[in-house]
């Protein structure tokens, strides 16, 4: 009992002591503190804001009445190109500077309209620059909730999305080849976006997005220099190839204002093809390009075959987002293509401002 005793005290003199006391305390503390974290360790949704990221759209409708406006500014400048084996090579330095924005708006809870007008100016190598920033095509969207993203369920968000785009930019009866900023075509994309929210281990979150799209165009005449890379006196028309794109995207926040994305997006295009002619000593036919009709002679017009090849692009998007509110957030990043075929290697850095109103 005395042992005993000696020992109870000699423990309750140990805390007792200040050095031990304030050991015991700040490990209470920190004890509290860590079972506080872990109990409420995942964020919030709501808590997260975020801008979206550099290339792939929102699968998210907005909600009736409310509208989203979204200006991008770039330069997407060409470093090289790939040959039809995919094998790199130098090009002359290219840059298109030019700005696409988001108008879109909330008809109803489940269906987002919306325009997205473009303007560009054009820097070739070797050639005059752009006379002035022009008018490139216009876009029209119309998306519609399919599915609605809720907490605790494991449906992400998915919209089905028409666009059409407009020939409102200059494409062909070019002075100057850099003022050309449009296709001369209607084209029309069908989409299908996707959205969804990770908790990783640490409770932050991942927002992720799928959105797949197909094109396809109408054909177009074409006359005089054009974005084709027709000659002065061709007459024709160009057949835009369709296009087959994949982006995938995530944004990890990081903390409520600062975000970091990343798209990886893959693009395929078929084959678009011009034919026509152009009249003697109008114009010249580019080597390989065309040929004089079998017993034409030289007075005969020249027939203006061509066709630039199917071709792919692999390209990566690193950005970063800080969000001044729920509402307003800027990005700033950057669009790499360094694998492709029959396409330019280019980098596009580019700035947002994402509002919704």
């Amino acid at each position: 009992m005395v042992r005993a005793s000696r020992r109870r005290r000699s423990i309750i003199a140990g805390f007792q002591q200040p050095g031990r006391l304030a050991i015991v305390r700040r490990t209470c503390l920190a004890s509290v503190l860590l079972n506080t974290l872990i109990a409420h360790a995942d964020e919030a949704r709501d808590e997260a804001w975020w801008t979206g990221p550099m290339l792939a759209p929102n699968a998210a409708t907005l909600p009736a009445g409310r509208a989203l406006v979204e200006p991008y500014l770039f330069d997407e400048v060409t470093v090289g190109h790939f040959d039809a084996s995919g094998a790199r090579h130098s090009a002359p330095r290219e840059q298109d500077l030019g700005s696409l924005t988001y108008i879109l708006y909330g008809l109803t809870d489940l269906t987002t309209v919306g325009v997205l007008p473009r303007f560009g100016y054009n820097v070739p190598p070797d050639a005059p620059n752009s006379s002035n920033v022009g008018i490139g095509d216009l876009t029209l969207q119309a998306a519609y909730g399919v599915l609605q993203y809720h907490d605790g369920h494991y449906t992400p968000a998915v919209s089905l999305v028409v666009q059409e785009t407009l020939p409102t930019g200059r494409y062909d009866r070019l002075e100057r080849a850099s003022d050309g900023l449009g296709a001369g075509a209607y084209t029309t994309t069908l989409g299908v976006y996707s959205q969804d929210y990770f908790w990783m281990p640490n409770g932050r979150i991942l927002r992720a997005r799928l959105d797949v799209t197909y094109a396809f165009s109408s054909s177009t005449s074409v006359h005089d220099q054009s974005v084709y890379g027709t000659p002065y006196g061709f007459s024709g028309h160009a057949y835009p190839g369709d296009v087959f794109t994949v982006d995938a995207a995530g944004e990890y926040s990081v903390t409520r204002n600062w975000v970091l994305a990343l798209d990886v997006i893959y693009e395929h295009a078929d084959s678009t093809r011009v034919s026509g002619s152009v009249p003697p000593g109008s114009g010249s036919v580019p080597p390989g390009s065309g040929t004089m009709p079998p017993g034409s002679g030289s007075a005969a017009s020249s027939a203006y075959p061509s066709e630039s090849g199917s071709s792919y692009s692999l390209g990566f998007a690193p950005a970063i987002e800080y969000n001044f509110s729920s509402t307003v957030g800027v990005l700033l990043g950057v669009r790499i293509i360094e694998i492709g075929r029959n396409t330019a290697a280019t980098i596009t850095p580019a700035i947002a401002l994402n509002m919704v109103f």
